[in-house]
């Protein structure tokens, strides 16, 4: 069974990240979107063990000492990080594991794994996002201009990724985020083990057809 393949989603506050992996999850049974422990509030409908994992700053603190957590970073005033095992084990599974974090978070995830894959979610426009952001009603207006505000050291990021995506219609973004991920599974790092067994191969029946001659 191949191994899967681990894929870091980031993008500006209100790009529809959440609508995106919830769609692209429910359509192909392929993916295991890895969940993220926070210390923020839970905002209206968001479920403990299926939204986030929900610790408090001290519980957060804990598990970063005891290296239970792939990356982790701070955004907003709040702790974000991934738990390891869960990701280690879809992983072997063969499942591909989509993280959605920020920015901070994936270039750590590059560093610690060369071969995972940055996508990084827009909306068409900077207006647009303003709209989805005051659209959504969840926070007041601080925060959204804090999220704004930090769209712009975001945006001084993204050379770092390997694609950009905009998302301008739900379908059509998930299916292209679906495309890109199946055809990062045939990148030449992904086969350089196929590469070197058929090499060893070739050079065996090389060898073999020389002594025939």
């Amino acid at each position: 069974m191949d191994k899967g393949i681990l894929v870091v989603v980031s993008g500006f506050s209100g790009a529809g990240k959440g609508t995106i992996m919830k769609r692209i999850t429910e359509k192909y049974d392929n993916y295991a979107l890895s969940i993220s422990a926070t210390t923020r509030a839970p905002r209206k409908g968001e479920e403990e063990g299926k939204s986030y994992f929900f610790v408090s700053k001290p519980r957060f603190e804990e598990m970063i000492d005891s290296d239970e957590l792939v990356e982790y970073a701070k955004y907003v005033d709040n702790y974000y990080g991934t738990p390891r095992k869960f990701v280690e084990d879809c992983l072997n599974q063969g499942k591909d594991v989509i993280l959605e974090i920020e920015i901070q978070g994936a270039l750590k995830i590059k560093k610690k794994f060369p071969n995972s894959l940055l996508i990084f979610m827009t909306p068409p426009s900077a207006e647009e996002l303003r709209n989805r952001l005051i659209g959504r009603n969840t926070e007041d207006e601080e925060t959204v201009n804090k999220r704004l505000g930090r769209a712009i050291v975001e945006s001084e990021g993204v050379e770092a990724y390997d694609y950009i995506l905009v998302n301008a219609d739900i379908d059509t973004c998930t299916e292209k985020l679906h495309n890109l991920i199946r055809a990062s599974h045939d990148r030449v790092e992904a086969h350089l083990d196929l590469i070197e067994k058929i090499r060893k191969d070739l050079r065996r029946i090389e060898d073999a057809a020389s002594n025939i001659q």
